[in-house]
């Protein structure tokens, strides 16, 4: 039987993040929690990034604050005021989850610190995200995402092995962490529901980042072999030879390369067989015994010329071309996607992937990434678009907090709400 309110529709969560946290709350509001975000009576920082709706700058159009705060209602309340701490309080009390991605050490100069939140609400979930964790010798280091993609060792293996390393375009860090703190915080809440008692969870961006390249680890560990930029290629995995990773095609680039051993003996036959089909192909590739590639040996000029054939085939196609045909033959190769492509990707468009998220406020419908999972029984819901600043104010204050009119009058005068 389908539960239309989603697996957490029971709780609630009190998001206190920044734009290093939001998602985290959103993955929680996706799974059907009430998700209340709390923001400064002058409005988050995030509002302030764009891109913009209609390219109109305005705290109440960012398509950022859109993306992340989906599936979530907007409160405003300044938590650095003595009433303001008051009334957080007494949100904690009926709260199951707080996610922060303050500095550390910022809540309990406020009086607010793990311990204290504990004492009010036992069970509560604490979920705090900062660069470099709450403890250790970095945890009162700032970080933007350059620090923490150049401190996860990200940045080291990204790039041209002749220029500065690079980072990834779109900023990822606190992304990455903020999923990591989702997936944490669902720990923490199993344990809740089989102990009674709430923890608090702490996420470091860098080692969520680490995570990414967990392989470089090993591989110096088994191999001693030390990851390196190589832009287009792989370099330094299995010998000093350079391996071409991206291929330039008609309309981009696509991702695949020659393995050898028993793994890639069936790749490597099945592209030089579309190739023979094709009356493309080399005499020497046509009759190459694919069982003798030994990676560990291969010389820089054998490597080149077995790639330079495949490479002028790739320019014949399309991403889409490559990829249909690639995936009929059991070829590894994929298109290096564009947002475009991914809009336009078959795959998820049969998974309805995209769903269209109704805002009155601009008379539109905007079309959002759904859901991360396919749950059979609680399915992910996309019903509230992101809150206007102050939007359920009223709801929140009056209705479950049983303010008056008058003292809500008094708070917002006073710059608290």
């Amino acid at each position: 039987m389908v539960n239309n309110k989603g697996m957490l529709s029971a709780y609630r969560v009190l998001d206190l993040t920044n734009e290093n946290g939001y998602l985290c709350g959103k993955m929680l509001g996706d799974m059907g929690a009430d998700v209340i975000k709390i923001e400064n009576p002058r409005g988050d920082s995030g509002r302030k990034l764009g891109p913009f709706y209609q390219q109109i700058p305005d705290q109440e159009k960012s398509l950022y604050w859109f993306a992340y705060n989906l599936n979530k209602r907007g409160i405003t309340l300044d938590i650095e005021t003595a009433d303001g701490q008051q009334i957080l309080n007494r949100l904690i009390k009926k709260a199951d989850f707080i996610i922060e991605s303050f500095d550390s050490g910022y809540l309990e100069s406020l009086g607010l610190s793990y311990e204290k939140i504990h004492e009010i609400n036992p069970r509560i979930v604490m979920t705090s995200i900062t660069p470099f964790g709450q403890t250790g010798p970095y945890k009162d280091f700032k970080g933007s995402d350059l620090v923490v993609m150049a401190m996860s060792g990200l940045m080291y293996i990204t790039g041209n092995p002749d220029s500065a390393p690079l980072r990834i375009s779109f900023p990822q860090a606190f992304l990455l962490a903020s999923a990591h703190a989702a997936a944490s915080s669902m720990v923490a809440h199993y344990y809740r529901e089989t102990s009674g008692e709430g923890q608090h969870v702490d996420v470091s961006a860098q080692e969520c980042a680490l995570w990414e390249i967990a392989n470089g680890i090993p591989l110096w560990q088994v191999s001693h072999i030390l990851y390196k930029r190589a832009g287009s290629f792989l370099s330094g995995r299995w010998s000093d030879t350079k391996q071409r990773l991206l291929w330039q095609c008609k309309d981009g680039f696509v991702s695949f390369y020659i393995l050898g051993g028993p793994s890639g003996i069936k790749t490597n036959q099945a592209i030089v067989k579309w190739m023979i089909e094709k009356g493309e192909v080399p005499e020497y590739l046509k009759n190459y015994d694919w069982k003798t590639l030994d990676m560990l040996k291969q010389t820089q000029e054998m490597q080149d010329r077995l790639e330079k054939p495949i490479g002028e085939f790739f320019l014949r196609f399309t991403k889409s071309e490559l990829y249909a045909e690639s995936f009929k033959r059991g070829i590894m190769l994929y298109p290096v996607c564009n947002a475009k492509d991914i809009q336009e990707n078959a795959q998820l468009k049969a998974r309805d992937y995209w769903v269209n998220v109704r805002h009155p406020e601009l008379c539109a419908d905007i079309t959002y990434p759904g859901a991360f999972a396919k749950l059979s029984e609680t399915p992910l819901a996309f019903n509230k678009r992101a809150p206007l600043i102050g939007e359920h104010n009223s709801d929140i204050y009056e209705k479950e907090l049983g303010m008056s009119k008058v003292e809500l009058a008094l708070l917002h005068q006073s710059g608290v709400i």
